[in-house]
């Protein structure tokens, strides 16, 4: 089964560009953006190296990065 990269610009192609301006111009969406980005990595790299972890860590990791994305994407919708 593939790793699924979820960056937001893969998963909001159609925010491509106030993903970016966001980052520029607000440093509390950069912040985020950032935390959900490495939160992403670590969970793709543990997912990808078979990285022995116990289910409740890493199913939290995940619960994390899912209310992460919300809070961003309603970020992108509100304007």
């Amino acid at each position: 089964m593939p790793i699924e990269n979820h960056a937001l610009d893969i998963d909001f192609p159609e925010y491509a560009d106030k993903i970016q301006t966001l980052k520029t111009t607000d440093e509390s969406f950069k912040t985020q953006s950032d935390e959900y980005h490495q939160l992403d990595k670590e969970i793709r790299t543990l997912e990808k190296n078979n990285v022995p972890t116990d289910d409740e860590h890493f199913n939290e990791m995940k619960k994390h990065r899912a209310a992460l994305k919300d809070v961003l994407y309603a970020r992108l919708k509100d304007g």
